[in-house]
């Protein structure tokens, strides 16, 4: 009787441990979701709460990012940039949303890395280029001698 309800407890627990792990949360669609119905605060809730369960996730961290641009914490917004990049260096959106931020601080160093990348992996953002160019002539240091 012991042995049955040894064997009993365990495939209890067995089925619960499998049912937490079959049950990955990803709350990304819906976060999307309320993002694109302009629902910020329900939405930056469950990019966080995805990427509780998702720490990898750098579309959570990227929708982040222009959650805080909308809310102007520029601050914030950097640092899920920053970790989209991390996370995904190919991405295009981040890497242009960065070069913005710091094109706005005049970091003329920083956008000339970036830049380089930018060229380097851009496919549907590529005619922005123009326009960082464009951007980075007038901050760009002058030769007074």
């Amino acid at each position: 009787m012991l042995v049955k309800n040894k064997f009993v407890i365990s495939f209890i627990l067995y089925f619960i441990f499998l049912s937490f792990s079959l049950a990955k949360e990803n709350y990304y669609d819906e976060a999307k979701n309320k993002f694109d119905e302009k629902e910020l605060e329900v939405s930056k809730f469950l990019f966080q709460k995805n990427i509780v369960f998702n720490p990898k996730d750098a579309k959570s961290y990227l929708y982040l990012a222009k959650i805080f641009n909308l809310e102007e914490n520029e601050k914030e917004e950097e640092k899920n940039l920053d970790t989209t990049l991390l996370l995904d260096p190919a991405n295009e959106e981040a890497m242009y949303m960065l070069i913005n931020i710091k094109l706005k601080k005049s970091n003329y160093s920083k956008v000339q890395d970036l830049k380089k990348k930018f060229d380097i992996i851009c496919v549907k953002l590529c005619e922005k280029t123009e326009e960082i160019n464009s951007t980075l002539k007038n901050i760009e240091p002058k030769n007074d001698t």
